[in-house]
């Protein structure tokens, strides 16, 4: 332990804490632009600098370790001046276009600089060249307003472990972007926003489908309808200054109603859709391999996160035959909207608009990928974030607060608990696992409360195991099986479990798989700033919300028994397969 005193209080900390987290520890702001979470600091921006006694220069608190017997001051003259050049110094060539930009309400520079008390800039001179980059469905890049701060650059690539972005060039000529300056679109971006989300200004930003909306919802001869990702309802709160964690179903649904939608839809009814197909498919390939003694793809990765798909496209196409081919809930939904629903309506597809409200921006890229079209039209028309529909709202002058809580529409409304455990990481597992066990030894999962803690958490990779005892007569052959699983969030997390599955170091027979840190609750496009506390949050809340359901397991949910009944026939039946199941393919940037 290290004893130290930060503006003349007495600090304890373990050897090794940087002077940020110690002052921290004791009650001390100290303002950030580079510093994220989890990633190894750079000290790039200078913004956090202290004055140490004994030492010339400033030092930046985020990197500087402790030492015994150090004495900080985080607030001095010197300090306070050197914090204001700094921010002038961001501010003198930063492009910003405040009054329009799409950060206006929560730029992290407007806001340091408005708490560093800077009226005016000292410095003049030439501003960062503008370049707009609309490339991909997913992200937007905004070159003029980029700061350097390499927060995109460390998220993408110690988190991500896809390198899409990098710093080029020196002094005022550095550029953050894919190599060579060019588009997006032309190196392998997965399209997860995780750089939107931790970027403090409006450089980079999901691409926005307001406007598409509002001109569905205002045209006549559509009928409108949304759908909602389960970890929306643990965040949306965020956007109107609720505590994070809270959850705000009922005034979400109430809100997009007088939005204006003709029909408030739930993908959790899809997510229960999903865990159905992908069950039975799991329990199809182990009677392939235990049974029918054939060579099938194993272990079976999960499907639902269009960021992963995107990276094992591009990164590892050789175990592409192991991912499910389940669609994600999204696109689920999207085909069964445009035809199971449209049936009952008496109308034609494209008479159908499905809008989407997601945590995620590959979302946007997903539903514009060719094969997505079951319907016979584009099965999913527009993509929106937490953050646009919290836009959309006060831009319809909805006072959320007052809002009652309201039900979401049938049949594709009603869902169970394990289908809003999909938000978390491990989610998707626990939800599988609670049908398949089901499915074979006619018992519910006997694990406390239907929860499989192992897979739970925010560690980065975790493990779990279920042996199957008194199998059902049909599932026999799985009797003393133990079927071992895995849980991966963050992408360079599934990249270090995919090299060691192919190394034959690890051997599963399912994987859940979710783009980003936390799950979707962690997604590019929930409500900006997501650190750790956050994440918590928004899991605590998803935990609560299904364990406030009657229905617990996605093969109870009665809508979805009628929809296999009126229409489907069975998973993995051949109008499912046409439907709800998808291929996919190796890439390359172009």
């Amino acid at each position: 332990m290290i004893h130290l005193t930060i503006n003349d209080t007495p600090v304890t900390v373990p050897a090794g804490t940087t002077i940020l987290h110690a002052a921290q520890k004791v009650g001390v702001r100290i303002p950030t632009l580079c510093y994220v979470e989890r990633l190894q600091a750079i000290g790039a921006c200078r913004v956090c600098v202290v004055e140490i006694e004994g030492m010339i220069n400033l030092a930046a608190s985020c990197s500087m370790p402790v030492a015994e017997g150090m004495r900080v001051r985080t607030n001095t003259r010197r300090v306070r001046q050197a914090r204001r050049m700094v921010v002038e110094m961001l501010l003198s060539e930063h492009d910003g276009d405040c009054q329009t930009c799409d950060r206006r309400e929560d730029c992290e520079l407007q806001a340091l600089s408005a708490e560093l008390g800077i009226r005016s800039i000292s410095f003049t001179g030439q501003k960062t060249g503008k370049r707009i980059d609309v490339s991909t469905p997913g992200l937007m890049r905004d070159h003029g307003k980029c700061i350097k701060c390499r927060r995109c650059v460390s998220v993408c690539a110690e988190i991500q472990h896809v390198g899409a972005l990098w710093a080029q060039g020196r002094g005022f000529d550095t550029a953050i972007g894919p190599a060579f300056n060019r588009d997006l679109s032309t190196v392998a971006c997965v399209q997860c926003g995780q750089c939107a989300a931790v970027c403090p200004v409006g450089a980079i930003t999901e691409q926005s489908y307001i406007d598409r909306v509002w001109d569905a919802i205002d045209d006549p001869d559509k009928h409108v309808v949304v759908q909602t990702a389960p970890a929306i309802r643990a965040a949306l709160g965020e956007c109107f200054g609720y505590p994070p964690g809270t959850l705000v179903t009922g005034k979400m649904t109430a809100a997009l109603r007088r939005l204006g939608f003709d029909a408030v839809f739930d993908t959790n009814f899809t997510a229960d859709v999903t865990i159905v197909e992908e069950s039975t498919e799991l329990l199809a390939r182990l009677r392939t391999a235990l049974v029918d003694k054939q060579p099938v793809a194993l272990p079976m990765f999960t499907s639902c996160s269009p960021g992963w798909i995107l990276f094992a496209e591009y990164f590892h196409p050789q175990i592409l035959p192991n991912l499910s081919t389940c669609k994600s809930p999204q696109q689920m939904f999207g085909a069964l909207a445009k035809t199971y629903y449209a049936q009952k309506l008496g109308v034609t597809p494209e008479q159908i608009f499905v809008a989407s409200v997601m945590p995620c921006t590959a979302k946007k890229f997903e539903c514009q990928r060719p094969e997505m079209c079951a319907s016979g039209t584009r099965d999913v028309d527009a993509v929106l974030t937490t953050r646009e529909l919290g836009k959309m709202i006060r831009a319809a002058g909805i006072d959320f607060d007052a809002l009652p809580d309201e039900e979401m529409d049938a049949p594709l409304g009603l869902s169970s608990g394990a289908a809003d455990i999909f938000a978390n990481t491990g989610g998707v597992m626990e939800a599988a696992l609670r049908t398949a066990y089901e499915v074979v030894t006619g018992r519910p999962l006997p694990m406390d409360n239907l929860h499989v803690t192992p897979v739970a958490g925010l560690a980065g990779v975790k493990e779990a195991a279920v042996t199957i005892d008194q199998a059902l007569p049909d599932w026999s052959f799985l009797n003393g099986v133990e079927v071992r699983v895995a849980v991966a969030h963050g992408l360079n997390n599934a990249h270090q479990l995919v090299e060691a599955v192919l190394a034959g170091e690890k051997q599963y027979h399912f994987v859940e798989v979710m783009t980003c840190p936390g799950g979707c609750i962690g997604g590019g496009g929930q409500p900006r700033f997501t650190d750790d506390n956050v994440r918590k949050a928004r899991i605590a809340a998803i935990y609560r919300e299904d364990e406030g359901k009657t229905l617990r397991k996605s093969h109870e949910n009665p809508a979805l028994k009628t929809l296999y009944e009126e229409f489907l026939g069975q998973p993995l039946g051949e109008r499912s397969h046409h439907l709800l199941h998808t291929t996919y393919e190796a890439r390359s940037p172009v």
